[in-house]
């Protein structure tokens, strides 16, 4: 039987990756709780592409 509660499964997509022209995109999959944070998230993770930090948009 699968737990309930309040935490949720997200992915983080980057947004300066998609403005830079490269191929491949940087996504980042982490939780949240649904109940504390019910807007979409924003946390600077690691590009590896690009090569710095960038900000990370949740999708979908």
């Amino acid at each position: 039987m699968a737990k309930k509660g309040n935490r949720v499964q997200v992915i983080l997509e980057c947004t300066e990756h998609k403005t830079s022209g490269q191929a491949g995109t940087s996504r980042y999959i982490t939780t949240k709780n649904k109940k504390n944070t019910p807007e979409r998230i924003e946390l600077k993770k690691y590009n590896p592409i690009l090569k710095k930090y960038t900000v990370h948009k949740e999708i979908k």
